[in-house]
């Protein structure tokens, strides 16, 4: 059994050069990323009861699955954090070494996924961003998160609703029209609802202590906070 979609994992490593490129193909996620940073810092920094300004993740083992370049890695290491960033695509891997060292980011990078890793090395957060989408099999993947993290601690989940909204903004919107995306980067039937993943995770031994909507301003070509889920959301979990 396996979590890892070879299809979609081409399709990324033929894209792994421009994960750096902030004008590239993964321009949309560079966009996205100030909005992700603020919600991760806020919500861990709540729960570990971290005060350090310059460091406030100092002390904690962050796992980041499907970690592409290392677009999130990166400033989770800058923040304090010990990172381990893994990832299917050997590509990809490689991309995200080569620019962590270049800024003298210690970031312990692997190629391989989370039913490979080994259940003795336990986590205080994990990172699923933008990537239970392009998965094989969401359950295992799931079960196999749960197994590398410790307990009380938290795990982030961020993803597309299956909804028309999402249909027209995400793949019509993104793909063919403003072609920030390449054309067939998402499957519209590979997006969950909310509540499809929260029963899933729940299920696991888990709380669900937030899930918030994440929207684009059009106008500021920024990405905010909001209730709608819509399109883009994150859920916030614990582990009992």
């Amino acid at each position: 059994m396996t979590t890892i979609n070879q299809e979609e994992i081409q399709k990324f490593s033929k894209l792994a050069d421009e994960w750096w490129d902030v004008s590239g193909k993964f321009k949309p996620l560079h966009m996205f990323n100030p909005i992700r940073i603020e919600y991760i810092l806020d919500r861990t920094t709540q729960h570990f009861k971290k005060i350090d300004k310059k460091f406030p993740f100092k002390g904690l083992k962050f796992l980041d699955i499907g970690c592409g370049g290392g677009l999130i890695s990166e400033p989770m290491c800058r923040l304090g954090a010990d990172v381990t960033g893994i990832d299917a695509s050997f590509k990809n891997i490689k991309v995200a070494e080569i620019h962590s060292k270049k800024n003298n980011l210690n970031i312990n990078y692997l190629s391989t996924s989370p039913e490979k890793m080994s259940e003795k090395e336990k986590y205080d957060v994990i990172l699923n961003l933008e990537i239970v989408e392009h998965v094989e099999d969401v359950d295992l993947y799931f079960k196999s998160c749960a197994k590398l993290l410790k307990k009380n601690v938290i795990m982030f989940t961020a993803t597309l609703n299956r909804t028309f909204t999402s249909f027209v903004k995400a793949i019509v919107g993104a793909e063919y029209v403003l072609r920030w995306l390449p054309i067939g980067t998402h499957d519209w039937n590979k997006f969950f609802k909310p509540k499809e993943l929260e029963d899933k995770i729940s299920s696991l031994n888990f709380y669900i202590k937030d899930t918030q909507g994440l929207k684009f301003n059009i106008l500021s070509q920024k990405w905010k906070r909001s209730r709608d889920l819509s399109v883009n959301y994150i859920i916030t979990s614990v582990k009992n």
